[in-house]
């Protein structure tokens, strides 16, 4: 019997090993100039698939490590390849949300419609960044996120009928912790870095977090 328990646990680390070598082995790829150049040039030229391919793959990522955090274990959720290609989906989202905030928050800010305060340089990209970032996880976030959990409820509760997974979904849980915990807390001040750097580089930012994104809506999850 603890033999058994020695084997699984060698096993649950060598888990370990592989999912922290991929990422270590992306994050050097990044890193590396021609990896990175070869990255934002696909990322360029097919921004749609680059969108589908980073957030399914990374996120995907997120949800395996949350299970692992929470049940001490690596395993495979139910409908994996589903949860993924859902996740691939919102990465194309993910590439037509940012430069709709992006450049629509410059502009109300070159309007006058939020305040600038008079600063200038580096100082009023923060602010502008800041903008940006509260007001895609404002209007955006909440809509996605649920939308987010009923596709899992969904797929958990193998059901076509949205009426019956979205009945089941714990929303305080949702509304408590997803909204007035994590918006605030941890993806305004992300996202506020991301729309700090240039263009080309807030892709590479965006699929590191797509690994937080999926760790955090499935954490603690309760449908």
């Amino acid at each position: 019997m603890r033999v058994n328990q020695t084997n699984q646990n060698d096993f649950q680390r060598s888990l370990d090993f592989i999912w922290g070598a991929s990422l270590a082995a992306f994050c050097c790829f990044l890193l590396w100039p021609p990896g990175r150049e070869a990255f934002t040039g696909a990322t360029k030229t097919a921004p749609f698939f680059m969108g589908f391919a980073k957030v399914a793959i990374l996120a995907s990522m997120g949800e395996l490590l949350a299970i692992r955090l929470s049940h001490g274990i690596w395993k495979l959720p139910y409908g994996m390849l589903l949860r993924a290609f859902i996740w691939g989906m919102f990465g194309i989202s993910f590439t037509l949300v940012f430069p709709v905030f992006d450049k629509g928050t410059n502009a109300v800010v070159a309007g006058g419609l939020l305040p600038s305060f008079g600063i200038n340089g580096f100082y009023l990209q923060i602010l502008v960044a800041f903008y940006t970032s509260s007001l895609m996880n404002m209007i955006f976030a909440p809509t996605f996120m649920a939308i987010h959990r009923i596709t899992d409820s969904m797929i958990e509760l193998r059901t076509i009928s949205s009426v019956a997974a979205f009945a089941a979904i714990d929303w305080n849980h949702f509304y408590g912790f997803v909204l007035l915990k994590t918006i605030p807390f941890f993806w305004i001040p992300a996202h506020t870095v991301t729309f700090l750097l240039p263009p080309e580089y807030r892709v590479l930012m965006a699929s590191l977090l797509s690994i937080a994104l999926g760790a955090i809506l499935s954490s603690g999850k309760r449908i």
